[in-house]
């Protein structure tokens, strides 16, 4: 398991004099050693936490999804008091969890995936009426020869396949600043930019290690992108 450290002090002169700061390093460095977590990154910001911009939790969040790694923060109150900000935290798609109150930090994000469910089958729930209601005015629903020739055509449900070729398109957004420090670094190849990636402990799509002909690939997707 890896991990990514955020501190944030709210003065300028407490950065400079590490006031507040080596608290914040010893509860993160203390609950990654009892957890047995690699911290592979640190990110500091001198803010106050009544804003929610903040150029270097931004970066740590972007950091700890590229790697997979868990966003860990000495006490909640480092990254907000806003619940709406915390939210969107959680929807940015990376863990993170409060060294000072780990299981209140698991309670926030089952709350919030309750409540995500609630909404989920309050859309099944809209969708089923609907449906019930064509049927009821004679409407046939489906294909009649059923999911054989979509099977057949290589096909899915187009919501479905949509949705993943966002991820992907976004997953490779991400991946484009790497790829270029990356080559300014003086990598080239493949195989070159695919041990950088492992270094950097950037999962690869499928998770694991990067290995060249998914290299090939990102690219390519970074060249679609980049013309369209």
């Amino acid at each position: 398991m890896k991990a990514v450290a955020y501190y944030r002090v709210s003065t300028a002169a407490q950065g400079r004099s590490g006031l507040g700061l080596d608290a914040q390093r010893k509860a993160v460095a203390d609950l990654c050693s009892a957890r047995g977590w690699e911290l592979i990154a640190e990110y500091t910001e001198i803010e106050s936490g009544k804003r929610n911009n903040r150029p270097e939790l931004s970066e740590a969040l972007r950091r700890a999804k590229l790697t997979g790694a868990t966003l860990v923060v000495a006490k909640l109150d480092r990254l907000s008091r806003s619940v709406a900000f915390l939210s969107a935290l959680q929807e940015s798609g990376a863990n993170f969890v409060a060294a000072d109150m780990p299981e209140a930090n698991e309670l926030t994000v089952h709350i919030l995936a309750a409540v995500a469910q609630a909404e989920r089958k309050a859309i099944s729930r809209r969708t089923k009426e609907a449906l019930e209601a064509a049927k009821a005015r004679g409407i046939k629903l489906g294909n009649p020869n059923g999911a054989a020739p979509l099977r057949r055509a290589g096909k899915g449900n187009s919501a479905a396949v949509a949705a993943r070729q966002a991820a992907l398109n976004e997953r490779c957004a991400e991946l484009s600043d790497e790829i270029a420090a990356i080559r300014q670094e003086g990598a080239k190849s493949l195989r070159e930019i695919a041990a950088a990636l492992n270094a950097r402990h950037i999962e690869a799509p499928r998770g694991g290690l990067w290995h060249p002909p998914a290299v090939a690939r990102l690219l390519k997707r970074l060249e679609v992108q980049k013309s369209t």
